[in-house]
């Protein structure tokens, strides 16, 4: 048996998924004429209350495009050291829009409001870059699937409109923090001036994020978005895959949330582990006391039974429960932890 828990992009679509995507009705969506594809931008968008809605091969363009269009060159954006749209997407933010990011030192990838107002530069300082837009990341991939307190977005939201800002939320992980917080996206679609969602990741689809937006906001991404390349033809198959888990994979979500502290109890209770950062969603981060075990030796451990889990650096260790980590693979797991010196 093997368990692949690096993250929660590793799954294969379900049977009923599958079901879904070869029957689905496909056109030419370059030309906006894929049914599927249109279906699946008017479920989303209906779904945060947003007007409109563009379907992405990836979460990063979905975000890299969102940037692009609430800056220009030059300007500087404010976001969380952790923040994916630093971290994780190959230096885009300077490459696609010749933007700098201004990081802000917060708490699990999570900034208060008086973090972010402290961190715009005056606007007629023209030494210093112009800060035109925050970034949000919710749930934060390097902070542990952390999940934002709705109040402290509202805040930030205040400082945005005071000073002129646009504000961006990338929710590659959204439906978990709605899911763990039981909240309502359309609270979070009047919020935010675009929302990225990732498909690919707890809703186990095989590819495909969707950025949110104003109707004129829209029509201007599908643009950027033919000059990031984008584009693509029959993607029906693919936006089918994304109708069928939004209406059958989010609630689902709470079984990962809760094998994750499960998992979290039992690291907790070995004496080699230093710390398990507070879990809230899908994602365990914890270190190695590596004076007793090293990360390497806990790792190959791990391998020996056929588990995978990811490092992150720094000490940091990863795991990433999903669709397809059953319940047989995680009293496989469990056991196998406690059985580890």
């Amino acid at each position: 048996m093997k368990i692949n828990l690096i993250s929660d992009t590793v799954t294969v679509p379900t049977s009923g998924m599958l079901d879904a995507m070869m029957t689905a009705k496909v056109g030419d969506d370059v030309f906006k004429n894929d049914p599927s594809v249109n279906a699946l931008e008017e479920k989303v968008a209906d779904f945060f209350g947003m007007e409109a809605a563009l379907f992405f091969p990836s979460g990063t363009m979905a975000n890299q495009a969102a940037i692009k269009l609430h800056t220009q060159p030059g300007e500087q954006l404010i976001c969380d050291k952790y923040a994916h749209v630093y971290n994780y997407e190959g230096g885009g933010v300077s490459f696609n829009s010749g933007v700098s990011c201004r990081l802000v030192d917060g708490s699990r990838g999570m900034m208060t409001v008086d973090q972010v107002e402290q961190s715009i530069n005056p606007p007629d300082f023209y030494h210093s870059p112009l800060t035109s837009l925050v970034c949000i990341e919710n749930t934060t991939n390097k902070g542990g699937g952390a999940c934002w307190d709705f109040q402290e977005l509202k805040k930030i939201k205040i400082v945005c409109e005071n000073n002129g800002l646009n504000y961006h939320l990338d929710g590659a992980r959204i439906w978990n923090a709605l899911v763990a917080k039981n909240e309502d996206a359309k609270a979070y679609g009047s919020l935010f001036d675009s929302i990225s969602v990732c498909l690919s990741k707890g809703l186990g689809c095989p590819v495909g994020s969707v950025l949110l937006g104003s109707r004129e906001f829209i029509d201007n991404a599908l643009r950027v978005r033919k000059v990031l390349g984008g584009g693509m033809r029959q993607s029906g198959f693919l936006a089918a895959a994304g109708i069928y888990a939004l209406d059958n994979h989010i609630d689902r979500l709470q079984e990962d949330h809760r094998k994750a502290k499960e998992i979290g109890e039992v690291l907790e209770k070995l004496e080699f582990i230093k710390k398990v950062e507070p879990i809230e969603t899908n994602i365990i981060i914890f270190e190695l006391d590596e004076s007793k075990l090293s990360a390497e030796s806990f790792l190959g451990k791990l391998e020996e039974n056929n588990i995978s889990i990811i490092g992150m650096g720094q000490g940091k260790l990863r795991i990433v429960t999903h669709l397809d980590y059953t319940k047989e693979m995680h009293l496989h797991f469990l056991k196998v932890l406690k059985t580890i010196e």
